[in-house]
């Protein structure tokens, strides 16, 4: 087989029966920087570097100032962020899957700091204060901590960060070593924590301790694979040794011949152990075999999903097992048929006729070639071999009467995306099965949080993905760093983000707006947001009432105008209040409908601080027919009177409301004599129950007081 310059096989290295490669990914921009003297995280996924002095090295200053920086670089060794760290001494280090830095202080405190410095903050408890935290073991989800009295504390949520107190191991002694297994990767899905203890191996979680008893120990090394399945372990005498996580097989063992432990151990994916040594990276596969590796002094190792990042002073590396696809094609004497496409394909471009009778050959085995190569030009981290296997997949095609190109085209898409963000500006050096498992989505979040807006951006277009994420990221940022007037930067963001017809929200700009200072940018803002029930309460809480009443009843929600009148009520003077929802007709129904079944006293505020005198008469009898103690109903009657007779048109309800108080007085008289239930009948009622009573003269009395016509008296 013919593959020319093409051929990558010259970086292979064979480990058993596999081939594993070593890639340079980036040539380190930064200068100056020597990692022996640094503790160094990094994130996994192409993520970024977190680097600080590490305190425990004596160095020599040189005029520089005894606080160190915390400084956070791109893989390709792009300098980020700096900030002088004065927070107290650091324990541990670590990336969240969100590509936030976690920080663990000796003291007990947790900062938790996203890519540009911004932190927030939370405790370990009480007994991390008071003890302080000697080690500490983070993933992407959390972190356990070994205290000064030799109790772990954990917190497995970094949302809801609520420390919790995992089983005594009952040690007097920090262990030689020890990892966790997150509750992710267990079948309990509980915390599991790994200690090496005397000979032996100690497994916590919350509630139990087990003791596997082994004799092979001091373990001074360990390290989980990335799925959780196997754990290496380094001993006292040199060994490396490979069981599973529930030590119930042993996988390997290989001997190191080295008195001294490796500076770090780490798995490359799930296939091999990587054990590090100043000028020294040995890779040790399953079966015993290993590949050695020089550098000149100390480097970084990485552990991805599908292989090992190797940072170093000058250098970003990838090491990982040879893909199935690329093997096929490119493995010195391979017949297989991704191998014999490739061929064909060169033999084209030299016009020469075996490529013809390549074709032939695996004319009924041609779709799985094209797949290969399509595969294969996936995994490819070098250019110019991803185009020659793409083409090569590309000629096989129209051999083919019909052909499903979706996977052609998906997979070129994701190569075209992942060369935009490997580029050495972007220095995220995903490979395409870090790709797959991250999804899109995820990784235009990332770019977002690095500020590469206009790559997420045409990322999201190229994709057909929402880019409304994008948008509202970079008019957030836009406020926080522009120094144009507000008018200025409110036509900007309007402009980029599309106005009211885009149906983009605009609730979270606002709010950055309003956290920033520029209240009325806030405001302007919020007038394009296309939801109510997202622009009212942020007005409320930037005090802007009136326009959040005004816009809760344009919306047309009564439960939204309710909301914001009763946030009023609350906080406002009943002046004030009645004063605003005073010229709103909508606001002063729901009002009425409130207080008449919820807030008498404020209904009758409201009629009369809005001189409403029949309506304060209406609410009056109303509330006089409502109470069962006479005097009362008797003094809301009269009050409704008093407000009745006010007014010259309502003549009629003053005198009806006079007679009826005159009437209650009366039946209250009566029924204090006689001893029967009268109050609440009406005249004729009245008339009639002292008739059967017996009482003709009282009944006439009623008679002549209230006018009662003859005819109806009879």
């Amino acid at each position: 087989m013919l593959v020319g310059s093409l051929s990558p096989t010259a970086d292979w290295n064979l480990l058993n029966d596999k081939f594993y490669c070593k890639q340079e990914v980036y040539s380190m921009t930064w200068r100056g920087v020597d990692l022996s003297k640094l503790t160094v995280v990094v994130a996994p996924f192409g993520g970024p570097i977190a680097a600080i002095r590490d305190d425990r090295k004596i160095m020599a200053l040189r005029g520089q100032t005894t606080q160190p920086d915390l400084r956070i670089y791109t893989s390709a060794g792009n300098l980020i962020t700096q900030l002088q760290w004065d927070k107290g001494r650091i324990i541990g280090l670590g990336w969240t899957n969100t590509e936030h830095l976690l920080c663990v202080l000796e003291g007990g405190l947790v900062r938790v700091y996203d890519i540009h410095g911004e932190f927030i903050q939370f405790s370990l408890g009480e007994d991390a204060k008071e003890h302080g935290v000697v080690e500490c073991r983070l993933w992407d989800t959390g972190l356990v901590a070994l205290t000064g009295d030799f109790k772990f504390v954990a917190i497995t949520n970094l949302d809801e960060p609520r420390p919790q107190y995992l089983a005594d191991p009952g040690i007097t002694q920090a262990p030689y070593s020890w990892t966790v297994l997150s509750p992710q990767q267990t079948l309990s899905r509980h915390l599991e924590v790994f200690l090496a203890v005397n000979a032996t191996v100690i497994v916590l979680d919350s509630a139990t301790v087990q003791d596997q008893s082994l004799t092979q120990g001091p373990f001074l090394r360990m390290s989980v694979s990335p799925n959780g399945k196997f754990l290496a372990l380094y001993t006292s005498e040199g060994k490396l040794w490979v069981v599973s996580t529930d030590f119930q097989k042993n996988l390997a063992e290989f001997s190191t011949n080295s008195a001294n432990p490796p500076t770090q151990m780490t798995w490359c994916g799930t296939d091999s152990v990587v054990l590090h040594w100043p000028g020294t990276v040995l890779m040790v596969g399953p079966f015993g075999d290993w590949i050695k590796y020089t550098y000149d002094g100390v480097v970084h190792l990485v552990t991805e999903i599908d292989g090992l990042r190797i940072i170093s002073n000058d250098k970003c590396e990838f090491l990982q097992r040879v893909p199935s696809a690329t093997e096929s094609i490119f493995k010195i004497g391979s017949t297989a048929p991704g191998a014999i496409l490739f061929d064909a394909y060169e033999h084209f471009e030299k016009k020469s006729p075996r490529a013809d009778e390549n074709i032939r050959n695996i004319k009924f085995e041609l779709a799985e070639a094209v797949d290969t190569c399509v595969e294969a030009a996936g995994h490819e981290l070098n250019a110019p071999r991803q185009r020659a296997l793409l083409k090569a997949a590309s000629f096989g095609k129209c051999f083919l009467d019909s052909y499903n190109a979706n996977h052609f085209l998906a997979m070129c898409k994701s190569i075209r995306v992942l060369n935009a963000v490997r580029n050495f500006e972007i220095g995220i050096p995903l490979t395409f099965v870090q790709y797959e498992r991250i999804t899109p989505s995820v990784l235009v979040d990332r770019l977002v949080m690095r500020h590469h807006h206009l790559l997420a951006f045409r990322i999201c277009d190229y994709l057909t993905l929402s880019h409304d994420r994008v948008l509202i990221h970079w008019a957030c940022t836009k406020i926080k760093v522009s120094v144009d007037d507000e008018d200025t930067l409110c036509r900007l963001i309007v402009e980029k983000l599309g106005g009211r017809e885009s149906g983009i929200s605009y609730t979270e700009v606002a709010k950055v707006a309003y956290d920033s200072g520029q209240r009325k940018l806030a405001t302007k803002l919020l007038d394009y947001e296309p939801q109510a029930a997202n622009q009212v309460p942020l007005l409320m809480g930037m005090e802007e009432d009136e326009v959040a009443l005004i816009k809760a009843i344009e919306s047309g929600d009564t439960d939204l105008v309710y909301l914001v009148m009763l946030h009023m009520k609350r906080k406002l003077s009943p002046a004030e209040f009645f004063r605003i929802i005073g010229d709103k007709p909508l606001a002063c129904n729901l009002l009425e409908l409130y207080c008449k079944q919820q807030d008498p006293q404020l209904l009758r505020d409201f009629y009369y601080q809005e001189d409403r005198r029949v309506d304060s008469a209406n609410a009056a009898i109303s509330e006089g027919y409502q109470t069962q103690d006479m005097l009362e109903r008797v003094n809301k009657f009269k009050i409704a009177q008093k407000l009745y007779s006010v007014e010259k048109e309502r003549a009629f309800e003053a005198k009806t409301t006079e007679d009826e108080v005159k009437l209650l007085l009366l039946q209250d008289s009566l029924q204090r004599d006689l001893g029967q239930e009268i109050v609440g009948l009406s005249v004729v009622e009245t008339i009639a129950k002292l008739l059967e009573l017996g009482e003709a003269n009282k009944a006439a009395k009623v008679k002549s007081d209230f006018k009662v016509s003859d005819k109806r008296y009879v």
